[in-house]
């Protein structure tokens, strides 16, 4: 929503400030949709030509992510955290038997089932799941470093697949710039060769060829570049769930008292989803 009214505010006050300081924006509009089929389809030739499928896809969802905005809620990190310790805990108390079937198939777990919005995030129910698999497996012989390197090594990788979006829309925006002189240059060219023409007219054809410019940097800096920063912040803000999950394991695996293995995991996120830790051991009672 904010993307919307953000671009919104942008185009109101670049054009609306053009027109109020008298300049027509006839020539301009009538300018814009050529310039704009040629910087549109360089950039999207561009894109095509650095990405594969799977990568335009991604970049796909994470132009839907900037409007919609972070995955999950301030609810579905207490969940995250209740659902973890209570695996956890069947784990100390009833024993890896007890807890292979419901990290075997989470989606017939009556545990996983309370949490329908988490059991839809693959990659966190694979995070909970592989970890605790291992660690059933071996029989509680594992090292606790060994299992957070694991995880670790598990979120790396899912985070850099998560972040590829946002530079490919960074790049994107470096290079819109350079695109916009490419149909200026065009319209220069087209210019040059009407140079017999009277001056209104090829006053006319610079200016439609200088559209190019304003739209490559335009795009660039008011509408690409800030998306492909707020696409970073909501994934920062996605990722954050992971790191509560994490810290329940692990703590969890050092012994810790529950208290402490929840505050770890609440403290560590931000403000806009951490709860307060009256709120959280009161949810958890309730479970």
């Amino acid at each position: 929503m904010f993307a919307i009214i953000g671009v919104v505010i942008l185009l109101v006050m670049v054009f609306g400030g053009f027109a109020i300081t008298g300049g027509a924006l006839g020539p301009v509009m009538e300018a814009i949709p050529h310039e704009m089929l040629i910087i549109g389809g360089a950039a999207i030739g561009a894109i095509v030509t650095g990405n594969s499928m799977h990568e335009i896809k991604a970049l796909g969802g994470g132009l839907g992510k900037v409007f919609k905005g972070p995955r999950h809620n301030k609810q579905d990190h207490v969940d995250a955290i209740i659902l973890t310790v209570r695996l956890m805990k069947l784990l100390r108390s009833e024993g890896p038997v007890a807890l292979e079937s419901h990290v075997n198939e989470p989606q017939s777990s009556t545990l996983f089932a309370e949490f329908p919005r988490l059991l839809a995030n693959d990659a966190l129910v694979h995070l909970i799941c592989d970890t605790l698999t291992l660690i059933v497996v071996s029989s509680g012989t594992l090292e606790v470093h060994a299992v957070e390197d694991v995880m670790d090594n598990a979120m790396k990788t899912h985070f850099h697949e998560h972040h590829e979006p946002q530079h490919a829309l960074q790049n994107l925006a470096d290079s819109l710039p350079a695109l916009g002189i490419v149909a200026a240059v065009l319209g220069v060219v087209k210019t040059m060769g009407s140079i017999d023409k009277p001056p209104s007219i090829l006053g006319g054809m610079i200016g439609s060829a200088l559209v190019g410019t304003f739209m490559g940097v335009l795009l660039a800096y008011g509408i690409v570049a800030p998306m492909a920063g707020r696409l970073k912040q909501i994934n920062e803000q996605d990722e954050q769930i992971f790191h509560a999950v994490k810290q329940v394991i692990i703590a969890s695996l050092h012994g810790w008292p529950q208290p402490l293995v929840v505050e770890s995991a609440r403290s560590g996120l931000g403000h806009a989803f951490r709860p307060g830790l009256s709120e959280l051991l009161d949810a958890m009672r309730g479970r």
